[in-house]
């Protein structure tokens, strides 16, 4: 932290008192972060927006209830992940994480093929195995795809997210599990070359 930069527990003391320049501040510090989870829960940018409204409309009513036991941001992740949840539950529908960033942290499943093929067929493999990632984590149920998304998506700790969506931590690493196991299920069609199904143990898709 710079010398010249309030913490956000000065932010808040200050709006707390009436500074509104200190509220902005702290729209200005999270607003990208909250319209990225919000995104990938909603999985659409109109909704997003909405969310962040509605995110940081509830943060300067209820600045009052948030009692410091936990991190300013994990406390806006929490309300972050609720807004979403009553903005997907409105209109009904399932909706994914975009797995760009899963795909990004995983072994390519072209190094797995020939170098001939390879560097031919690494585009059209990447493509399918975003689009069943994408159906996979589609299929998840609501009770698992906050946790995978927080946990493997978003790189929080199993500690942060239990605190988020008010879960114990182990509740938290059995549902990560759980929902590691349900996509490696989904994803065997990719792995049905008998050289590919020795490896795939060996490969970091939603399971390192």
């Amino acid at each position: 932290m710079t010398a010249n930069r309030k913490s956000d527990r000065e932010l808040i003391n200050e709006f707390r008192k009436g500074d509104q320049n200190s509220f902005e501040e702290l729209v200005s510090r999270y607003s990208t972060k909250v319209f990225s989870l919000a995104t990938r829960l909603t999985r659409n940018n109109e909704d997003a927006e909405e969310v962040l409204q509605d995110v940081f409309t509830t943060v300067h009513r209820k600045i009052a209830s948030f009692e410091g036991k936990s991190s300013f941001s994990s406390w806006l992740y929490r309300v972050t992940v609720n807004a979403a949840f009553m903005k997907l539950r409105k209109r009904r529908q399932e909706q994914s994480v975009s797995l760009e960033d899963i795909i990004q942290q995983s072994q390519t499943v072209a190094a797995l093929k020939s170098p001939e093929s390879a560097f031919v067929d690494s585009q059209s493999i990447r493509n399918q195995m975003l689009e069943a990632l994408e159906q996979a984590i589609r299929k998840l149920p609501d009770d698992y795809r906050p946790v995978f998304i927080l946990r493997d998506v978003d790189g929080l700790t199993s500690r942060e997210v239990s605190r988020i969506l008010d879960l114990s931590v182990p509740a938290v690493k059995s549902r990560l599990h759980r929902s590691r196991l349900m996509l490696r299920r989904r994803l065997t069609r990719f792995f049905d070359e008998p050289r590919v199904q020795n490896e795939v143990d060996d490969l970091d898709i939603a399971v390192s």
